[in-house]
């Protein structure tokens, strides 16, 4: 039977360091997404992609049917939702770890982000 360690507290702090980190750049993402995704209209692509194309756009340049444009919108719309559900999420389990005072802090970062 083998025995399990725990990790040492440098090993820990580097582990939470890695995953505190990744929630950051989570958010951050996630903050940027929701602030330029009401700039470029319906449609608009993630930033990272490099494009910034409408539905308008994407169906003149790619000669989209109807049906084709109605389907395109849907996914856009779920993606989305899916996002926002995602940074709503995210920002719930990083107020979990806050304290009240963190949590005002917080709240103040997330406003000074949307300016």
């Amino acid at each position: 039977m083998s025995s399990v360690t725990l990790p040492r507290p440098a090993e820990r702090v580097a582990v939470f360091s890695l995953v505190l980190v990744f929630l950051c750049g989570t958010v951050a993402g996630a903050i940027v997404m929701s602030l330029t995704k009401n700039t470029g209209g319906h449609g608009t692509p993630p930033v990272s992609s490099g494009l910034s194309m409408s539905v308008t756009e994407m169906k003149n340049g790619l000669n989209l049917t109807d049906d084709q444009t109605r389907q395109l919108t849907s996914i856009l719309d779920d993606f989305s939702h899916y996002y926002d559900n995602l940074l709503a999420d995210g920002n719930s389990r990083i107020l979990d770890i806050l304290d009240p005072e963190q949590k005002k802090l917080f709240a103040q970062m997330i406003q000074q982000h949307k300016k």
